[in-house]
């Protein structure tokens, strides 16, 4: 029997098009065990190919459908003849592969639409790299999850024991078993809508306020201050229609770097990532002589487990962050961007979990509209890009003795949003995706060098 989709997930297939992609995806790197190489990973997964019928997880058993007996509107049908073999692929690096090829392999990939005659997913075992490690490249429809959904499924297919064999797949289900869940700053539409709908249900008192909490957002974001709401973000580049194709480029650095740069700074590790970025910006806006008067704004998503108890509901919320992109010294841009985000925080601070996420819808509207509508390029941009940190795991974690190395997440960029920098930590590492629209941001590739020259840079300014 189909079950009804909510508003919001029809929302990502209606505003879906050929030139606007509606999937979130991710590209995991994993290094054998000893004495494996990647031939023996594809025999494990072609096996589990075989044998892994019946035991789909849930979320991807289920196709969108539409029919006169729902009037037209999407819903949930479950797949029972599920083809495994159609979402299940194989591809391969040419010889000697490298990290490069592989993530212009994978921005192929995420360009294309996924079949809505099936389940909205697809998995790619990709061979080849030249150091023996191999890769999974895995899409998934953002009407059926969201990036940190798609992180949870993957966690849980994983094990912190190295010794572990006899593994489910990735795609099937698995008992739930403990393992330590970190809080996420990852964004999404859909996090934040259901999370105000439910916060909204639980705390209708709370509706009173919005009033004033809107009267203060407007106020802050006409002052130039830290909040939910921005009104002085620049045109940029990035700030256009976009079509269809993708680029796709990351890189990895130890995490204790920028915990060090951090801590010597007076700064959080989310501050140390947002002046990565937005010395990439500067120098790559630079070369293009396109690098606006006014500071370039960024969405952040954000979490307040450290401010609220858990029993205050959904702690989720998102800040535009001042990334002081028109100044030229690195520690001066850090100073404004700590600044912006004190001051957006405190703003939160002061409103209840109705308020932080209703000021948050009212924040990101307009991103929701370009979706539905296509952008109009007479208006100020909201923000300039969503800049988001999303913690993951803090130990190593395997697959049949393969060690996960990296998470590199790829992002949706949508009309008048033609780049987005996501990162997800790992073990001792964190990652840096980065996900644009090939016309809009050209040589995106040269982006993640940028971000590791500015770690460089920011390093030299707290006398490491």
């Amino acid at each position: 029997m189909p079950l009804p989709m909510s508003p919001l997930d029809s929302m990502f297939l209606l505003g879906e098009s050929r030139e606007h992609p509606m999937h979130v995806g991710g590209v995991e790197i994993f290094q054998p065990p000893e004495g494996a190489d990647t031939h023996d990973i594809r025999t494990m997964l072609d096996r589990a190919l075989a044998e892994s019928a019946g035991t789909i997880t849930p979320k991807l058993a289920k196709r969108a459908r539409r029919s006169l007996s729902s009037f037209g509107q999407w819903s949930w049908e479950t797949v029972d003849d599920l083809d495994l073999e159609h979402h299940i692929r194989h591809d391969a690096l040419p010889a000697p592969g490298t990290e490069a090829e592989l993530m212009a392999l994978c921005s192929r990939l995420h360009e294309s639409l996924l079949d809505r005659s099936r389940p909205l997913w697809e998995m790619h075992l990709i061979e080849g790299l030249s150091d023996g490690r191999f890769a999974v490249y895995t899409k998934i429809h953002h009407a059926v999850a969201d990036g940190v959904t798609a992180m949870k499924i993957l966690r849980n297919a994983l094990s912190e024991d190295s010794e572990e064999r006899d593994m489910p797949a990735p795609w099937e289900l698995r008992s739930a078993r403990p393992h330590r869940e970190q809080s996420s700053r990852g964004f999404s539409f859909s996090n934040l809508a259901g999370a105000t709908l439910r916060t909204a249900r639980d705390t209708v008192g709370d509706v009173a306020g919005l009033v004033p909490a809107l009267a203060g957002t407007i106020t802050r974001a006409f002052r130039d201050q830290g909040g939910p709401l921005a009104l002085s973000a620049p045109k940029t580049p990035f700030n256009v229609p976009i079509t269809g194709a993708r680029q796709f480029a990351a890189q990895s650095w130890p995490l204790e770097r920028l915990r060090l740069v951090a801590k010597l700074s007076d700064s959080t590790i989310n501050d140390v990532v947002l002046a990565m970025s937005a010395g990439a910006l500067r120098s790559y806006l630079e070369d293009y002589n396109a690098l606006p008067a006014e500071p370039l704004i960024a969405m952040v998503p954000v979490s307040l487990q450290d401010q609220r108890q858990a029993s205050t509901g959904n702690n989720i919320g998102v800040l535009m962050c001042n990334l002081g992109t028109h100044k030229s010294d690195p520690a001066d841009r850090m100073s404004t961007i700590r600044t912006s985000m004190h001051e957006g925080k405190d703003a939160l601070e002061s409103m209840s979990a109705t308020q932080i996420l209703a000021m948050s819808a009212v924040g990101a509207a307009p991103v929701g509209a370009s979706m539905l509508f296509g952008h109009n390029s007479r208006l100020r941009p909201p923000f300039n890009l969503i800049i988001s940190n999303v913690p993951g795991p803090k130990s190593p974690l395997y697959w049949n003795g393969a060690r996960l190395d990296a998470i590199y997440p790829l992002s949706i960029p949508v009309d008048g949003q033609a780049l987005n920098i996501t990162c997800t930590s790992n073990d001792d590492t964190i990652s840096f995706g980065v996900t644009g629209c090939r016309s809009a941001v050209p040589d995106l590739k040269s982006i993640p060098a940028r971000l590791g020259h500015e770690l460089r840079v920011l390093e030299r300014s707290v006398g490491i």
